[in-house]
């Protein structure tokens, strides 16, 4: 049975070349920091539009480079034995602001990495996915074969990754796995800007002294997901041996629902853990976000069966390494600001 422990266990007995995109972002350093410890040689390609140099970490060999490039992509594919593809222009909200971006990132890049990696004989392409491609269908939990009509740019991008991997696949007898993610979280997710992501967000207004906002009435509830288990699932898709898992896209997720009003008071509460005074906070209400799904949980059956995923952490424990990470390195710059204007 393909497990994550025995995942590592075949990584570490042979040394590869990883390329990992997107690795100054939030998911791929985290990738690349695990493979690192695992002993293999990673590559990492980022243009640092969303990602940040202090997050890659020690021992990568980075190229910095865009997948929008030709060049960047061939140059990143040369010698790499497995790609985990992360790079993309994220946020559903930033898709509809700017569609024509999300577009060139998501579908021109993603389609640039594929062909390359093809063409160097990249052993095996993971990449990121996302819920975002359930769109309307009604349907929870979310089953993979079951998909309606996307809500947003972000959402069509994601879809038109799968179509191109199974075309490749077609065409080419070039086979792939995708991961939908369902909103991740963790270390290193950026709190900042109007594209950031709830729990970062929340975390972040509430270190700052700022008003945490929930969008809509608080009802709409999310299937949320540590970024640990986003790891053991990239590295179970690059090491699984069962034909029958490839060529697939999987919901990596908790198969949970956790409502906006309940994710809200257990950030507060966790943050009150070292902040008392911030116990009673309350979050304000504002209209929900344009291409926002009111409801959204995963079937994990899938990775389950055919690649052996098995969540190891949970949403209040993923909370607890999160919110302790930001009150570590968030709350002190914070607290030299206010020293610093006072």
């Amino acid at each position: 049975m393909h497990s994550y422990e025995t995942a590592q266990q075949r990584i570490r007995s042979r040394g590869r070349t990883w390329l990992v995109t997107g690795a100054a972002g939030f998911i791929g350093s985290h990738l690349a920091e695990r493979l690192l410890a695992l002993g293999q040689s990673v590559i990492g390609l980022d243009n640092f539009a969303t990602g940040k140099r202090e997050n890659l970490p020690p021992g990568i060999r980075f190229i910095e480079g865009d997948i929008r490039s030709v060049d960047a992509c061939e140059r990143a594919c040369a010698g790499v034995d497995v790609v985990l593809h992360q790079a993309a222009l994220g946020s559903v909200p930033r898709s509809i602001d700017d569609p024509i971006a999300s577009t060139a990132a998501n579908v021109a890049g993603f389609l640039n990495l594929l062909v390359a990696a093809r063409d160097a004989g990249v052993a095996r392409f993971v990449y990121a996915s996302s819920s975002a491609v359930y769109g309307d269908h009604p349907a929870l939990p979310k089953v993979e074969a079951l998909t309606g009509r996307a809500m947003s740019p972000y959402g069509l991008t994601k879809q038109v990754n799968e179509l191109y991997a199974d075309v490749f696949d077609v065409c080419y007898g070039y086979k792939t796995i995708g991961l939908r993610y369902f909103n991740v979280f963790g270390p290193r997710q950026d709190p900042n800007g109007a594209y950031a992501s709830v729990i970062p967000a929340w975390i972040g207004a509430l270190l700052r002294g700022q008003v945490p906002y929930i969008n809509g009435d608080g009802a709409a509830a999310r299937d949320f997901c540590y970024v640990d288990n986003v790891v053991q699932a990239n590295l179970l898709a690059a090491t699984v041996e069962d034909p029958a898992a490839l060529g697939q896209a999987y919901n990596i997720a908790l198969g949970d629902q956790t409502s906006l009003l309940e994710l809200y008071a257990m950030i507060r509460d966790g943050v009150a853990q070292r902040f008392p005074e911030l116990r009673q906070v309350k979050a304000a209400h504002r209209e929900p976000r344009r291409g926002d799904v009111q409801f959204s949980r995963a079937d994990i059956s899938k990775a389950v069966r055919l690649l052996g995923y098995r969540p190891a952490v949970r949403i209040m424990a993923g909370l607890e390494q999160t919110i302790a990470w930001y009150a570590d390195n968030l709350a002190p710059v914070m607290a030299e600001k206010k020293v610093a204007h006072a």
